[in-house]
């Protein structure tokens, strides 16, 4: 194993792994312990280089650190990423000894970060990641407490965020409200079952054209081509991809009056959280109203009750429209405000509480 630390002005440490056996290559972004120790999942994909890989984990684990102090949770912020291999598709694979060896690369850290899935990596992967640390969470649940699969905990407060905007924006429940939900996911095809149990009308799109098949035919969901979906009439669109997809360009394409989905890093810079209030589209602050999941694997790694996570993802919506109240009175961007109140409770040091 090669590691090194780098030391970041706006990071506590981004430590950088490489095992010379393997050619696996890993990141471990952490931003703030001020609230306890850093905790996120971990990413994997296939980047283009490893800078790509090392500006994705630092990205992730602010909004990591102000996801989680928004969510009134004792951790501070962290992510993993991990750059899939080229051979990660051969038959001699062993994806097993991968996730045991990043396992070995976060216990090396001795509880700095603690790790759970994300996008690329499931269950099964922390099982493997739990052989050679305790600092892990998302493992299967047991009996009475929390645990478990956290995607439909993220898809669940996602769920509650768009039906308290809807009431705010349109004064109605989501019957007939057309959601347009980009990526059918664990996440988003959660979604879009919550949505369409609410009598929502879906449009969905996903590079994977089985997902929107099931949809469609499971849910009556209208199939919309990806590279079409922000350009489509719709009223709340619901991005549960990969991040950086509101951007200058697209965001004049945008026909939703509501952004709120479950992707992390959806805005390209903070200016576009500004771009959408000028053209009155009412955003959601990704890393505020996905924070189902990690709430789910906070609980489980405090071993605290599924009760304790269906309390504080409840709690979701009441932030967010806390939030979106004081951007109306104060003509401020949701986005700005969310970052002004998450980097002071950070700085006061103490998890927020909801009013």
């Amino acid at each position: 194993m090669v590691s090194h630390r780098n030391p970041l002005m706006t990071h506590e440490a981004v430590y950088n792994f490489h095992d010379q056996a393997t050619g696996v290559q890993a990141v471990i972004a952490v931003h703030s312990t001020t609230l306890g120790p850093a905790a996120g999942g971990c990413r994997v994909l296939h980047y283009d280089d490893y800078a790509g890989a090392v500006q994705d984990a630092m990205r992730l684990s602010e909004g990591m650190a102000y996801k989680n102090a928004l969510a009134g949770l004792p951790f501070g912020g962290g992510k993993a990423v991990i750059m899939l291999p080229e051979n990660a598709d051969a038959p001699d694979f062993d994806r097993n000894r991968m996730f045991r060896t990043f396992g070995r690369w976060v216990d090396s850290l001795d509880g700095a970060y603690v790790t759970a899935e994300d996008v690329g990596c499931s269950v099964e992967d922390m099982q493997m990641v739990a052989t050679e640390t305790g600092y892990v969470s998302g493992l299967p649940s047991r009996p009475g407490l929390a645990g478990g699969n956290p995607g439909p905990w993220t898809a669940k407060g996602v769920f509650l965020s768009i039906e308290a905007l809807v009431r705010h924006r349109f004064g109605s429940d989501l019957k007939d409200v057309v959601v347009g939900v980009q990526g059918l996911g664990h996440v988003g095809f959660a979604l879009c079952e919550l949505l369409h149990q609410a009598g929502a009308k879906l449009l969905v799109s996903d590079l994977n054209g089985q997902a929107p098949a099931l949809a469609a035919q499971k849910l009556g969901a209208e199939i919309v081509k990806p590279e079409k979906m922000q350009a489509v009439a719709m009223d709340v669109f619901a991005p549960c991809a990969l991040g950086n997809i509101l951007t200058e360009t697209t965001i004049p394409l945008l026909k939703a009056a509501v952004v709120c989905g479950a992707a992390n890093n959806q805005l390209a810079t903070a200016m576009q959280g500004q771009q959408l209030a000028d053209r009155g589209v009412l955003y959601a602050p990704d890393y505020l109203v996905n924070a189902g999941g990690i709430i789910n694997v906070a609980a489980e790694y405090l071993r605290e009750t599924t009760d304790s996570v269906e309390s504080r993802v409840a709690q979701i919506p009441h932030r967010l429209m806390q939030l979106v109240r004081r951007s109306e009175a104060e003509k401020i961007a949701t986005n700005v405000l969310a970052d002004r109140m998450a980097q002071d409770i950070v700085a006061a040091g103490q998890p927020s509480k909801v009013a």
